[in-house]
């Protein structure tokens, strides 16, 4: 099973756009980082990206771009899913589109700055045992030439399986392993996944967010002199 068999569907907007880093409350301290001149590396974004017809694979993008000080954008579709599009083994709208490998959702809107981004993380539900076909069309959306992209699964029981692979065939990306994660993943969870590949936000964000003592940090990002 995956998100789309969860009970409730949240409704999404019918449009998407990028959102930028969000401050949090300012509950708990954490360790001052130096501001420095930023270099042409450092103003390199990451932007998280998802699709999410529930709140699972919602909530740990949200937990990804709270703990990276990265942008956020969510995939929607031009014509949103009902709950009986997302009913398995119904022939309904999702089974259909699952058992055609060629098919392309259309999305509503889309990324006009995505050169301004070297890392993307991106999160999708596993449908039938691989992504949404939705996930194919903004893979081929856009030049990643030169980016790398992260990629998580969300499900209740079903691995990532071959669905990063056959994504990956579909963008010249540089494209890390992928990992599977359910609804009961906590937010140090994925903290503590993405602590492998070093991701870190630009250092102008760094030093705003530590000057608003925000929690947001890793405790891997690197500190300037």
């Amino acid at each position: 099973q995956s998100e789309s068999v969860a009970q409730s569907i949240s409704t999404v907007s019918s449009s998407s756009s990028v959102l930028p880093a969000q401050n949090v409350p300012e509950s708990t301290p954490t360790e001052s980082i130096a501001q420095s001149e930023p270099t042409e590396e450092d103003n390199m974004k990451t932007l998280v990206v998802f699709f999410s017809c529930t709140s699972t694979t919602k909530t740990l993008a949200e937990y990804a771009a709270d703990i990276l000080a990265a942008d956020i954008y969510e995939i929607v579709p031009a014509e949103p899913y009902t709950e009986s599009d997302l009913a398995y083994y119904t022939n309904g709208r999702a089974d259909r589109e699952q058992n055609d490998p060629s098919v392309r959702p259309k999305i509503s809107g889309g990324i006009d700055n995505m050169s301004d981004y070297d890392t993307i993380i991106l999160g999708y539900p596993i449908w039938h045992g691989q992504a949404p076909r939705i996930i194919s069309t903004f893979l081929e959306s856009y030049d990643f030439s030169g980016k790398t992209i992260i990629p998580f699964c969300t499900s209740h029981s079903s691995g990532i399986g071959s669905s990063s692979d056959n994504l990956h065939s579909l963008c010249s990306a540089d494209w890390e392993k992928g990992k599977r994660f359910d609804s009961e993943t906590s937010r140090d969870d994925i903290k503590e996944w993405l602590q492998q590949f070093m991701v870190t936000p630009r250092k102008d964000r760094a030093a705003r967010f530590a000057a608003h003592k925000l929690e947001s940090f890793p405790s891997f990002l690197p500190k300037t002199p």
